[in-house]
């Protein structure tokens, strides 16, 4: 019986155990798990700045400041807003007032100075999940990526296009030979044909690779800065073809050096050039400047290949000397997404490249956004080592020398490859 009893109360004494220690276990996980969570609302809470500052493009705010503000309803965070000419001025001032304590939360950036501000330590690499990524082009992302890292999401690609006058040529021709045929003619009393900027090795960089030039090889999708393209006999071709307007006087003299983009685009203004070379930045001041155009692919080289113009991919990025890292990238995140890319390109006419708007009626029956799509598909992406910061300089001073008649193009390449070379060794060197 002793032993029954014994049996017996130590199985009461077990349910009693478990009685008392289920609910309340229970009820502490959920106090516990209610607490974790309060944690981290807290946490979130207090890691929320009053503002996060933004670097924009100049004149291209506008549709930030609208879309800022639901940003602003829904987090309750404010957005400064400034613009830099991101053309000139954005890096360098990253440079000099992001370590000062005064620079961005955010900025905007052409994706081949990418690597450069990376290595230097001035951007952020950012985390988003997969399903943001997937919203975008892989080139596109690819060109918001260096060295393995994401920098940055893309807002816009941009290539050089044909955009013609419409009361002076009445189609865009297919071929560069139809181009130069119809340049001959109609060059005369200060009016010309077609004009481009080709000493400016991102506008030539479409004639000397469409002939076989490159700036770097690829080594399993990535660019190798040591092997140079620039002075193979596809470039020096390609060069020889681009001296050869110059040399016929189908381009005027100033048509060259730091003015030769405002020449090209004031005498387009002024109805003097039937059909320029120029990216989708130019469509709306040339519109503005009263002139009906009509906007096209680059037409066909007279070795039959297409034109293998840059491509450049415009991205938002978050700073490292950002003390808001996490939230800029919620921003970046939203300005980006398909509404806001909508809203952006239905204002400033920058192609988006997120997928779901491929289709978009607001972009496929818009006729410059649809060359720059056709154009691309035949486009390169500027590579965005630092490396690429070595070439602008010396193939744009060796270029100038080739289209005035001070050198010949194999002697300039050669040249500008040797300078290329040196600097790449003397600052990129391991």
């Amino acid at each position: 019986m002793k032993k029954y009893l014994t049996m017996f109360m130590i199985f009461i004494l077990v349910l009693g155990a478990l009685a008392a220690c289920g609910p309340q276990d229970e009820t502490e996980d959920e106090t516990t798990k209610n607490d974790s969570d309060e944690t981290v609302a807290t946490t979130e809470d207090e890691n929320k700045p009053e503002k996060l500052v933004v670097w924009e493009d100049k004149d291209k705010s506008p549709w930030l400041k609208d879309v800022a503000k639901a940003f602003t309803e829904e987090h309750g965070i404010e957005i400064e807003i400034k613009e830099v000419l991101m053309a000139s001025d954005m890096r360098e001032q990253l440079r000099l007032d992001g370590p000062a304590g005064t620079g961005p939360d955010v900025l905007t950036l052409p994706h081949d100075q990418i690597g450069e501000l990376a290595v230097q330590g001035h951007l952020a690499e950012i985390t988003v999940d997969s399903a943001v990524k997937d919203r975008f082009s892989q080139s596109s992302i690819s060109a918001q990526t260096y060295d393995g890292k994401l920098y940055g999401l893309p807002k816009s690609s941009e290539t050089p296009v044909f955009i013609y006058n419409k009361s002076l040529m009445e189609a865009p021709p297919e071929t560069m030979d139809e181009v130069y045929s119809f340049s001959k003619d109609f060059t005369k009393d200060g009016k010309f044909g077609f004009l481009a900027v080709w000493d400016d090795f991102y506008m030539a960089h479409g004639v000397i690779a469409g002939n076989g030039g490159y700036v770097f090889g690829n080594e399993n999708d990535i660019p190798n800065p040591q092997d140079l393209g620039l002075n193979n006999e596809g470039a020096i071709e390609g060069v020889s073809y681009i001296k050869q307007w110059y040399d016929e006087g189908l381009f005027p003299k100033g048509l060259i050096g730091e003015n030769g983009g405002s020449t090209r685009d004031g005498l387009f203004g002024e109805g003097k050039v039937a059909a320029v070379m120029n990216g989708p930045w130019q469509f709306q001041p040339y519109k503005d400047a009263g002139v009906d155009i009509g906007i096209a692919p680059m037409p066909e080289l007279p070795n039959g290949e297409y034109m293998k113009t840059f491509m450049g991919v415009k991205g938002y990025h978050v700073s490292s000397h950002s003390k808001n890292q996490e939230w800029a990238t919620k921003f970046v995140e939203f300005i980006t997404n398909d509404e806001n890319s909508l809203i952006r390109f239905e204002q400033t006419q920058e192609v988006p490249t997120n997928l779901a708007l491929a289709e978009n009626p607001a972009i496929t029956e818009n006729e410059g956004a649809k060359a720059v799509a056709l154009q691309s598909q035949n486009a390169i992406p500027m590579p965005n080592i630092p490396e690429m910061g070595t070439v602008w300089e010396p193939m744009a001073n060796n270029l100038q020398t080739i289209v005035t008649g001070k050198s010949e193009p194999k002697k300039a390449l050669d040249a500008a490859v040797k300078q290329i070379s040196q600097s790449i060794e003397a600052s990129h060197s391991n």
